[in-house]
């Protein structure tokens, strides 16, 4: 037998070996597999699988595993099912929550993409929507206006205003920035106004709706 066909009989071998070795201590040494692809399993985070060459591993989220040959049929434990539903739920009202954070704004019959804070001001704010107010012009670049009620504040001095920043001055009064300029003055953030054009130096009507 030639010396390089030996060799490829011995490397081939060698790997067979270590590939049932490597199954063996992740089937009943309840071991992860060396040789292996890591995904989520079901699509979700909940767990992890990780797959073997002939086995696959379960790495649950109370820290256990349970690894079982790529042939036979497995279902996760009914406790574990139940936990994968309620990360559902979970991922389902956070993505709600998310979408909640959007918001439109109409000035001159057109509408804007507003983007708002993950904080107790923009959560109060958007509870209040849809309004309609009828905003003052001040400075040359913002519009204010007063609210019937207060809003809770968490307020700082940003040193710089974006155009399209809406923002709390004190606790009721709202204000729509139109120019970026730098300010000495503390507000607290509730959003920003996407593609936010320069407006006229006039008071204006901007409705706020979910």
């Amino acid at each position: 037998m030639k010396k390089s066909v030996k060799i490829f009989l011995l490397i081939f071998i060698v790997l067979i070996f270590i590939i049932l070795l490597d199954t063996a201590q992740s089937k009943f040494f309840d071991n992860r597999p060396l040789i292996k692809i890591t995904e989520d399993y079901n699509g979700e985070n909940v767990y992890k699988r990780d797959k073997g060459i002939f086995v696959y591993t379960y790495n649950f989220s109370d820290g256990k595993r349970e690894t079982v040959f790529r042939w036979e049929k497995y279902a996760p434990p009914v406790e574990e099912q139940i936990t994968i539903d309620l990360q559902k739920e979970e991922n389902k009202i956070e993505s709600e929550n998310n979408m909640s954070f959007n918001i439109n704004v109409v000035i001159d019959e057109k509408t804007y993409n507003a983007v708002l804070e993950e904080n107790k001001t923009a959560e109060s704010f958007i509870n209040m929507l849809p309004q309609e107010y009828n905003m003052n012009e001040l400075n040359g670049n913002e519009k204010y206006v007063y609210l019937d009620e207060t809003l809770p504040t968490n307020s700082y001095n940003p040193k710089h205003i974006e155009k399209g920043d809406i923002m709390l001055y004190g606790n009721n009064c709202l204000v729509v920035f139109y120019k970026s300029f730098d300010t000495s003055y503390s507000y607290t953030k509730i959003g920003h106004i996407e593609n936010l054009p320069d407006l006229t130096d006039t008071n204006m009507t901007i409705k706020f709706e979910k």
